[in-house]
């Protein structure tokens, strides 16, 4: 056997022979498991592997394998990532974190970018998102069905939809390959130790799953079934503040405008079906159908107090200040006259999620080899933001008015009221502030006083279809083979809003306030842990289904360019040729391409024009279609090299040009624009007279790619398959990135609504010369860094202490990005500087433990604002600490086959915290979520 045969079967057999490793992505099963690329040299020996420590060695050997910079997670067993979730899983891999949405990980970063700048594959395909944008929540995915996670930090030719920071491909079983008939039960439980914070919540869950493989007809027929159903809760203590008054003197210390602080319960359900089937009728021949389907509902139920502070103009007395730092800090004092608004608000997200695939491959003993695919990934998601004001009257000044104390620190603001907000005597359905004013739907609907509420509901429509093939041609010589390859993507997405002011029906001919009815009333949420006592509580969706709120259509036109719909349709072709030569002892291999993506995409949205007054007096806005489209083409080359030396040396060169395309919600073509009254915009306002200017936004379907030219360098030492240590460097020059500029705009002939009168009843001067806010592509800036990971079991290197191992890596990255013009560098959304994460594990005789840690330091986090809108924030550094300990059965006893775990997530209970940029005293966001324990057990035979 030759050292080039040798090395590579050696290489294959890592992964081929450990069985969870071997699924190769349906759209181009391939050599390295990559993509596009035949792996001639695969055996199908089968070594029967379980545990943790295995699924290290799975991943060290996808690790080493590969040409590309990869990362890999593989199941400990069937059916049984390391994690609770895939979320989690990936979180812990080299230079990749995550942000926590209702205190779980469901999107990541790759080396220091948001997740707008990865994707996501299913088996080598590209998937549709229940987001807004491209990035996927991979708490739609359950963990049980997906067998193995690959995370390619570099690109290749034959990898389509591939990201500019990295990209995500989840696979699951290939039941040939796997080899052998297994069936595999699980549940778990689950407890939320925050307890039942609302009404009707609950602090217990639970999950079951279950997995079918099995293979008929002589080994030519496979099939592999799984299924997961999640019913668990999420409990979150939030407090949020609208910002900080004041110019931070003695005079005038920094103290809080305003609270908007919630006491949270989510119950998350989701059903996860996946199958796939696999014939062989020949042994030249494979053909695969894959299908993937989620039923995903997350509902929330909000319960709190808004309260208008400073900026609500209540008087305040300043009682104890801080005077460290750049500003003097109200650390204590009472607010007077203060009207809260005690709110009772739905957050209700619903997706199904279809995703199917059918792979057809022919590997001909000529040499020439041929793929054929086609995909579709479908998501309809449907998201309902219901809020729902109650209080002491109608209007403000009406009803009854607090004196509240507080006290703010690094942890938020507690508050000492005198009100008691749990009386539904007191506290009845109303708009409390008058918020929105009158409001009269063209049918003769009112509101009177300002909303009692508002309803948004926002339908959103992803469909993706995928059509691909390929030809391999088999070579001997310096290239091992070469690759020529068409793809042709066809994605859509839409979003219609459904908004609508929310009225008591009793309202309609006078202003008036309205208990809450016997029957609906849910007792009260405390909110101790922010001072602010009981709350009473409801279900808003319970009063409107009643028929004591009615719905009045917001006719406005922020409303109505909302709207959009978005198709791209990219036509991409490539070729790769794959390297293999000996060079002395070493071995080269590795790979060298190129695409082209040739894109077409349009948009359609609405200009929001005002058309006159309605009989009733409202405005009457009318959505004005516009449709826009462009077209280019995009070149990127890739090179990969991977120079693997007999004592286990692997050093990797990578250098391509990457690109991301621009988020959907960008690419609509609508218009949205008012008057500024008081703003003249750089005219001239006469004496005497007031004045406005006229400003929009915008999106943009011309919009370009973030487009990067990228190199790797990283150095690899293994040790056998069972553990490596690596220095990974990589630089990124962003050549355009996107971002929202002020650009000057005539309105001189559009239909705009009259910007009203002075106080001396003169109409006010409109200056037609305003500005549009819209995304524009620009310059770039650089990142670079550098990651250290590895995975060392003690057992190899001291014998007493095998069973004993670490698994982790850190990186540190530095940005020079300017995402506004003209303005210094800055840390762009999602990144952190420093990332690290450790899992340290002992596993032998059936006992397994492990405790993992995931830092990540300061970062710009995206947080869900008013309306479903995007919010950006400076987050405070975290650490996150998980436990879990467990035993397997052993062969030959009364159990074999049955697994048990006990696992502890967030055991420091570590908080999600956003500051003021001002002041890190100023707390924006302190989200509690508490911790969690889950205890189950699986059973395979």
């Amino acid at each position: 056997m030759t050292m080039q045969t040798s090395l590579r079967r050696g290489a294959s057999a890592i992964a081929m022979g450990l069985a969870l490793t071997a699924i190769l992505p349906a759209a181009a099963q391939a050599q390295d498991a990559d993509p596009g690329v035949a792996d001639t040299d695969a055996t199908h020996d089968e070594i029967v592997v379980s545990g943790f420590r295995a699924s290290l060695e799975s991943a060290v050997g996808a690790k080493k394998e590969r040409d590309q910079v990869v990362e890999s997670i593989s199941a400990e067993d069937i059916g049984k990532l390391p994690d609770a979730s895939i979320a989690e899983s990936i979180a812990r891999l080299p230079g990749l974190t995550s942000q926590r949405v209702s205190g779980r990980s469901n999107s990541i970063s790759i080396r220091g970018f948001a997740p707008d700048f990865s994707t996501t594959l299913l088996n080598g395909r590209e998937q549709t998102s229940t987001g807004d944008n491209r990035a996927v929540e991979y708490d739609q995915y359950p963990s049980e069905v997906i067998n193995q996670v690959l995370v390619y930090k570099t690109p290749m030719a034959s990898i389509v939809g591939q990201g500019l920071s990295g990209t995500v491909d989840l696979r699951t079983i290939r039941p040939l390959e796997y080899g052998k008939s297994v069936i595999s039960i699980g549940a778990r439980g689950s407890l939320a130790d925050l307890g039942k914070l609302n009404a009707a919540s609950k602090k217990y869950g639970y999950r079951v799953n279950g997995v079918f493989v099995d293979q008929f007809a002589n080994d030519t027929l496979g099939v592999a079934l799984s299924a997961s159903y999640v019913d668990e809760p999420y409990q979150i203590q939030e407090f949020n503040a609208w910002g900080y008054a004041g110019n931070g003197t003695v005079a005038s210390p920094v103290v809080i405008g305003g609270s908007k602080s919630y006491a949270t319960s989510t119950q998350l359900t989701r059903l996860g079906l996946q199958g796939t089937l696999q014939w062989e009728p020949h042994p030249n021949f494979t053909s695969t159908l894959d299908a993937f389907y989620s039923d995903f509902k997350d509902d929330q139920i909000k319960r709190g107090i808004e309260l208008p502070l400073a900026f609500g103009g209540a008087g305040v007395n300043v009682t104890d200040i801080d005077e460290s730092g750049e500003f003097v800090f109200a650390r204590a004092g009472t607010f007077t006259n203060v009207e809260g608004v005690v709110r009772n608000d739905v957050f209700e997200r619903k997706a199904k999620l279809y995703s199917f695939g059918w792979n057809n491959r022919w590997e001909g003993d000529d040499g020439w080899n041929a793929t054929v695919d086609i995909s579709l990934s479908k998501t309809d998601r449907n998201e309902l933001i219901f809020e729902s004001n109650s209080g002491t009257g109608r209007g403000g000044g009406v009803g009854a008015v607090d004196t509240i104390g507080f006290t703010s620190d690094r942890n938020g603001t507690v508050f000492s009221p005198t009100l008691n907000y749990g009386d539904y005597n007191l506290i009845q359905l109303t708009s409390p502030l008058g918020w929105g004013g009158d409001q009269t739907s063209v049918d003769g609907r009112r509101i009177l006083g300002g909303q009692d509420g508002y309803y948004n509901n926002r339908i959103i429509k992803d469909e993706l279809w995928q059509y691909r093939v390929e030809i391999e041609r088999e070579l001997e010589g310096f290239f091992r083979s070469i690759q020529f390859g068409v793809n042709y993507t066809d994605r859509s997405k839409s979003l219609v809003p459904d908004e609508a002011f929310v009225g008591l029906v009793a309202n309609t001919d006078g202003l008036t306030s309205v208990p809450v009815p016997e029957e609906f009333r849910l007792g009260t949420t405390d909110l101790a842990y922010l001072g602010l006592g009981p709350v009473i509580s409801y279900d808003p969706r319970d009063l409107l289904a009643a028929g004591l709120y009615q719905l009045v259509p917001n006719p406005y036109g922020d409303v109505v360019v909302k709207s959009y719909d978005v198709s791209e349709k990219l036509m991409t072709t490539y070729v790769q040729a794959n390297i293999d030569h000996e060079m002395g002892s070493s071995l080269l291999t590795g790979n060298i391409g190129v695409q082209a993506i040739f894109t077409d995409q349009n948009s359609n949205g609405a200009s929001a024009s005002f058309i006159g007054t309605n009989p009733n007096g409202s405005p009457n806005i009318q959505g004005i279609p516009q449709s826009r489209s462009t077209d280019y083409v995009d070149v990127l080359p890739s090179l990969n090299l991977s120079l693997r030396t007999a004592s286990d040396f692997v050093i990797r060169f990578s250098a391509a040009r990457e690109i991301i395309r621009p988020r959907l919600d960008d690419m609509r073509a609508s218009l949205s624009y008012n008057t500024t009254v008081g703003d003249p915009g750089g005219m001239t306002c006469p004496p005497g007279r007031l004045c406005a200017v006229v400003r929009g936004n915008t999106g943009n379907p011309d919009l370009r790619p973030w487009r990067a030219n990228a190199a790797d360098l990283t150095f690899e030492k293994y040790f056998g398959s069972k553990g490596y240590l690596a220095l990974q460097l990589f630089y990124k020059d962003l050549k355009s990135y996107i971002y929202n500029q002020d650009i000057a705009f005539d309105f001189t002939g559009y239909p705009i609504a009259p910007a009203g009168t002075d106080l001396n009843g003169d109409p006010i001067i409109v200056n037609y010369m305003g500005t549009v806010n819209v995304p524009i592509n620009g310059e770039g800036g650089e990142l670079y860094g550098v990651e250290a990971a590895g995975t060392l079991p003690f057992g190899e290197i001291v014998g007493a202490l095998d069973g004993f191992g670490v698994t982790g890596g850190a990186s540190y990255t530095k940005t020079k990005i300017a995402p506004t013009p003209g303005a210094p560098a800055e840390d762009i959304p999602g990144y952190s500087k420093w990332v690290a994460n450790g899992t340290i594990f002992f596993e032998k005789w059936g006992f397994n433990a492990r405790a993992s840690a995931r830092y990540r330091s300061s970062f710009i986090g995206e947080l869900s604002g008013f309306g479903g809108n995007r919010v950006r924030r400076r987050a405070r550094p975290e650490t996150i600490i998980d436990a879990q300990i467990g035993y397997d059965f052993q062969p030959g006893s009364a159990l074999e086959g049955l697994s048990i775990f006990v696992q502890g997530q967030n055991l420091t209970d570590e908080p999600f915290v956003t500051d003021d940029p001002r002041d890190a005293r100023a707390v924006i966001d302190y989200q509690v979520y508490g911790r969690r324990f889950l205890a189950g057990a699986s059973f395979k035979f």
